[in-house]
């Protein structure tokens, strides 16, 4: 069974509702994963998409920040939902297909600005969620599983626009490029947008700092989809929709897609 998944931080689902309705229509993708939602689960505008043909949901919620949620087309069910470092957040929801593909949507903290946990609770709390979901890979070993979402770290070189510049800032560190590395070993995860397209600078973030941020082009990846060993194989057409950053009234993320033929 084919299907084509795709990962955005829509930066408020209600805000932008009316830009996920027209990703629907033009993507079609069957399975799309959001991250910072904004939103308690009651207020996330179901009706809106089930009548666009994603009639399953699954999701957790918050009043205005954090938020995690799954809309497909293909019949789906809640496969639980994890509190990593314990930080009561709603960042983690499962979904599990019918063919047993199990969907884990992560938002991964953003880390505050300063990379050093010492002084700044937000980077410790974010080496701490990596570091559990890290512990809980290596507990029970993930099978026919895929991982996305915005896990707000640029592991490689080439996935910032400027690696010797961004080495002492926020989502590109040694210090967290390690610790997804380990959450990645762990898990035996395969970064499939990397299996397809191995080369060359690849960008799924634009800060809305930046006055013309096409022109400007100082990106980093901090969106990714991963899938166990198992099933990476089966994946492929990975692509970033790069232009969705440029609507009228953007989230700061573009939407990154792959399918897979299980």
């Amino acid at each position: 069974m084919p299907f084509t998944l795709a990962t955005w931080n829509i930066n408020s689902v209600r805000l932008r509702e009316d830009l996920v309705l027209r990703f629907l229509r033009d993507a079609g993708p069957d399975v799309l994963c959001l991250q910072e939602c904004k939103s308690p689960v009651d207020r996330i505008p179901r009706e809106a998409f089930t009548a666009l043909g994603y009639p399953h949901m699954v999701a957790r919620g918050q009043k205005g920040y954090n938020g995690v949620a799954i809309l497909s087309k293909l019949p789906m069910e809640e496969a639980g939902a994890e509190d990593f470092a314990g930080l009561g957040h709603a960042r983690h929801i499962a979904g599990r297909l019918e063919n047993g593909v199990t969907i884990h949507n992560h938002y991964v903290p953003a880390g505050g600005d300063k990379p050093d946990r010492a002084i700044n609770d937000k980077f410790g709390q974010k080496l701490d969620y990596l570091t559990d979901m890290r512990d809980a890979f290596h507990k029970a070993a993930p099978q026919r599983a895929i991982l996305v979402g915005d896990l707000n770290i640029a592991p490689r070189e080439d996935d910032v626009w400027d690696h010797k510049k961004l080495l002492k800032v926020v989502s590109h560190t040694p210090v967290e490029v390690e610790h997804l590395a380990q959450v990645q070993d762990a898990g035996g995860w395969v970064d499939v947008t990397r299996q397809d397209i191995p080369e060359g600078r690849l960008y799924s973030w634009w800060s809305y700092r930046s006055p013309d941020w096409d022109a400007a082009d100082k990106g980093r990846r901090l969106d990714h989809v991963w899938a166990t060993g198992d099933i990476a194989t089966a994946a492929h057409s990975s692509r970033v929709l790069r232009h969705v950053r440029g609507w009228e009234g953007p989230s700061d993320h573009a939407p990154v897609l792959a399918t897979f033929d299980l």
